[in-house]
C-alpha cells in the first residue's frame, strides 16, 4: 500500500530524515519507534505532505504522492492524527466529529448519519456526551475524539502520532486494543509513531526503529521484542 523510498527531510541545517525507506502492507499495523529526536514525527509529516522532503519518494497504491497537496491525501484515503489531541474546545463533540467529514470525497461513501453512528459505536463515551463541549473531556476522551474524527473520512491509511502520550496505561490499552480490532475487521492500515515501544509492539505486525533520522532496523514486531540488545539500546525496555 505505502512505499517510502530514500526520504531525506531537512529543517535548515538539521537533517530530520536521512534516506529513510520501508513499506507498509495493507491491513497491518507498523510501529515507528525511537527516542525523542529520532525523526518519527517528521516522517509522518513528510508522508502526509505537511513537510516537503529534499529527496526521495512516497508512493501510495503505486502512485508517487511525494509532491501531492495535503487535501489530495485525504481524497486518496489517508488520515493523519498529529500529536497533541487537537480538538476545538468550544465546539461540541458532535461538531468536532463533523469536521472530519469536511474535505473528504463523499462519493460512494456512507451517509453522514451512518458514519457518525459508527463512530459512536466505536467510542460509546462520545455518543453519550455528543452534545457536550469538547473542553469537558479528559485526555483519554480527547484522544478518542481525534481518532474518531479521523476515521469519519473512511481512510484506508491512518497515521497516528504518539496517541499514548500522557495517558494512563488502562486508557492506552483500550485505544490500542481498538486499533488492533479495527485493522483486523476492516482492513485499515495503520502507521503508528510511538515512544511507548512495549505497548506499540504488542499490537503491531511490524516495527521500524529510527535513530537520529536513520532506520536502525525494520522487522516483525515479535523479532524486535525478542532482540534484547536492540530493545535495551533503542527502545528503553
Amino acid at each position: 500500500m505505502l512505499e517510502v523510498q530514500d526520504l531525506v527531510t531537512r529543517y535548515g541545517p538539521v537533517t530530520a530524515l536521512d534516506r529513510v525507506g520501508f513499506t507498509l502492507e495493507t491491513g497491518t499495523i507498523t510501529a515507528v519507534l525511537g527516542a525523542n529526536g529520532a525523526g518519527k514525527t517528521s516522517l509522518l509529516r513528510t508522508i502526509s505532505g505537511l513537510v516537503r522532503p529534499e529527496s526521495g519518494h512516497v508512493r501510495f497504491d503505486g502512485d508517487d504522492i511525494t509532491k501531492a497537496p495535503v487535501e489530495d491525501m485525504v481524497r486518496r484515503g489517508m488520515a493523519h492524527v498529529p500529536e497533541g489531541r487537537g480538538v476545538i474546545a468550544e465546539l461540541t463533540i458532535e461538531e468536532n466529529l463533523r469536521l472530519g467529514m469536511m474535505g473528504a470525497a463523499r462519493s460512494g461513501r456512507d451517509a453522514p448519519v451512518t458514519v457518525l453512528r459508527d463512530a459512536y459505536e466505536l467510542f460509546p463515551v462520545l455518543g453519550e456526551r455528543s452534545s457536550a463541549q469538547a473542553h469537558v473531556l479528559s485526555g483519554g476522551e480527547r484522544q478518542m475524539l481525534v481518532i474518531a474524527r479521523a476515521l469519519l473520512s473512511r481512510p484506508r491509511l491512518l497515521l497516528l502520532d504518539e496517541p499514548s502520550l500522557g495517558l494512563a496505561p488502562r486508557i492506552v490499552a483500550q485505544i490500542f486494543g481498538l486499533l488492533r480490532r479495527l485493522v483486523d475487521s476492516t482492513g485499515l492500515t495503520v502507521l503508528l509513531v510511538e515512544q511507548n515501544a512495549r505497548s506499540a509492539l504488542s499490537i503491531a505486525d511490524t516495527g521500524v526503529v529510527l535513530n537520529l533520522g536513520r532506520v536502525v532496523t525494520s522487522d516483525s514486531a515479535s523479532a524486535l521484542i525478542g532482540d534484547t540488545k536492540l530493545r535495551h539500546s533503542y527502545l528503553g525496555f
